[in-house]
């Protein structure tokens, strides 16, 4: 039987999460999941967050906190902005706090090394006298050799933008002291990738259907590729394993080597706690499994490459990715989100102000697919008002009280005479309407946002052309036949809402007087005439309520005015 294991990128913790990150490898997984789980497939989504790692010690020694102490405030954080979106992992951990991930990782550089895809080289870096440590490039600051600014970083110019080697940078100091550091011989390990392409991964890759915003990244990749450094002269991290370190002591495994790993790590406790420790190799190394990775595109290597290709070279059977549907950039108004430079919007600021159901499926309607697109204000009111409360909230609260109203809360009856008629007009006269779990699993989840609100157009479009309130007056038995054909309609949207708004959902299906989660209930075959109802008639409503309250201007307003604060203090 397939199985779905599906991944979220690991979130660094080093900071919030803002909208751009949810939208990129959150929110996609968590609909991704739960529209499988309701067609009846096993899935296992996981997440947790990446914990090591150079900007980390940086926060942490800004902060005068320690390292843990510094990343579990982090992951809490995290967490709790994914809790108030609804988005839901089967576990979720962190790569200085998982019980496995020590292990499993240096057991990954072992059985790379002992396979001969581990070289050794020696390097020069720059090393601080007075901190008696080398010096990462983070650590690093000086002035830009091709611009000449004199606050650059030894990764980047945040002028003009260059990447830099520490090495080459001009009056370079020691960011922690101040002090001008020297040059010393070092020795690292290097994965080497060359290898990797030529025995397997180069092949498997470049023949390997991904999306095209993928697919044209995977082709530069392999041909630039180049021997990756996998190990870093620091305290904080996975520590390289003593019988291979030797004399080099003092090492630990580069973020970027590691945190992957933690995808394994993290599904191995998950067994455990599942009372099955064995169970991770089901999804890890059996072919049955379909491995799943959503990322923002500035992971596609690691995703694609560097991490198949480990996969690969351990030996071991693990599972290759089936897909990777990375996302391109999202923007806030026309600008990259930038939380120090407040041009942001905090998960839990919106929540206090709006709906987070609306907020998910704005993002996922304008989600960075194959193009970068953008957060904007207006647009959320417009996709909130014009859709959601027009579209989905009106259908339902004029079909449900109306008949709270008319017919003592309760359903009517269905009047055979004209199920067929109704079902020729419903289905075939009053729009086309499709499946969105179909444009779901081809990861178009902004398609899949559309058809939702198409399939909601269509029964808007019967009750307008039936007029039930007008019927009522004349032909009672069909103004209740066309009500209770609205219920039965509603009924599937909320099944087809459940994975993008899922307390909606439930909150609609509970309207409709049915008992349950209504994500349990499974995922709908397409309605065809005759065979589509669920002799709702008789049933009595539960309280009805507006869906949708429209979005007022001044809300929008005092959004936009917030943003353009926050960048200014």
């Amino acid at each position: 039987m397939v199985r779905y294991l599906v991944t979220s990128a690991l979130p660094y913790a080093n900071g919030p999460i803002h909208f751009g990150h949810l939208v990129g490898a959150y929110l996609p997984a968590d609909v991704y999941a739960r529209t499988l789980r309701m067609q009846g497939e096993e899935v296992l989504l996981v997440c947790g967050t990446d914990e090591h790692g150079v900007a980390i010690t940086i926060g942490a020694e800004r902060e005068q906190q320690p390292y843990a102490e510094y990343v579990a405030h982090w992951r809490t954080k995290i967490k709790a902005s994914f809790d108030l979106f609804g988005i839901e992992f089967d576990v979720w951990s962190g790569t200085s706090i998982s019980p496995f991930h020590v292990e499993l990782s240096q057991e990954f550089f072992t059985r790379l090394d002992e396979r001969g895809y581990l070289i050794q080289r020696e390097i020069e870096q720059l090393h601080c006298p007075r901190c008696v440590r080398f010096l990462a490039d983070r650590y690093v600051e000086g002035t830009c050799p091709h611009c000449g600014y004199e606050a650059a970083r030894g990764d980047e110019c945040p002028r003009c933008a260059k990447w830099l080697d520490p090495l080459a940078m001009l009056h370079p100091r020691c960011k922690v002291c101040g002090s001008t550091p020297t040059r010393k011989q070092t020795r690292h390990w290097y994965l080497d990738l060359p290898r990797l392409r030529d025995d397997k991964i180069g092949a498997w890759a470049s023949g390997h259907e991904w999306k095209p915003n993928v697919a044209k990244f995977v082709a530069n990749q392999l041909a630039e590729i180049e021997p990756r450094p996998i190990t870093r002269d620091m305290q904080w991290g996975v520590p390289v394993p003593a019988a291979r370190a030797g004399e080099q002591q003092g090492k630990v495994l580069y973020v970027w080597f590691d945190a992957p790993i933690g995808y394994i790590s993290f599904t191995r406790e998950w067994a455990k706690a599942q009372g099955r420790p064995q169970a991770w190799k089901d999804w890890w190394q059996s072919p049955d499994t379909r491995l799943v990775h959503f990322i923002g595109k500035d992971n596609i290597p690691f995703h694609c490459i560097v991490f198949p290709a480990m996969l690969h070279g351990v030996g071991q059977q693990y599972v290759l990715p089936w897909q990777v549907p990375a996302t391109e950039f999202y923007n806030l108004e026309g600008k990259k989100f930038s939380t120090s430079a407040g041009w942001t919007i905090p998960p839990e600021e919106f929540a206090a102000q709006f709906d987070v159901e609306s907020g998910r499926f704005y993002l996922l309607a304008s989600m960075p697919e194959t193009a970068d697109s953008d957060f904007r204000w207006d647009e959320f009111q417009r996709t909130h008002n014009s859709l959601l409360a027009d579209v989905i909230g009106n259908l339902a609260t004029r079909v449900l009280r109306f008949q709270d109203k008319h017919y003592a809360g309760r359903i009517p009856a269905l009047e055979p005479s004209y199920e067929a008629e109704l079902d020729r007009v419903l289905l075939t006269e009053c729009g086309s309407f499709a499946d969105p779990a179909a444009h779901v699993r081809e990861f178009r989840f902004r398609r899949a946002a559309e058809q939702l609100i198409e399939n909601a157009r269509v029964a808007n479009v019967f009750v307008d052309r039936l007029a039930p309130w007008a019927l009522q007056k004349t032909n009672p038995a069909k103004a209740a036949s066309v009500l209770a054909t609205c219920c039965e309609w509603l009924a599937y949207l909320a099944q087809w809402m459940a994975p993008f708004m899922p307390a909606k959902a439930q909150s609609l299906w509970s309207m409709l007087g049915l008992e349950g989660l209504v994500a349990g209930q499974g995922w709908p075959t397409l309605p065809v005439p005759g065979r589509y109802r669920r002799q709702l008639s008789g049933r009595k409503l539960g309280p009805v309520s507006a869906l949708f309250p429209k979005l007022d201007d001044a809300s929008i307003a005092a959004a936009i005015d917030r943003l353009k604060q926050a960048t200014r203090s």
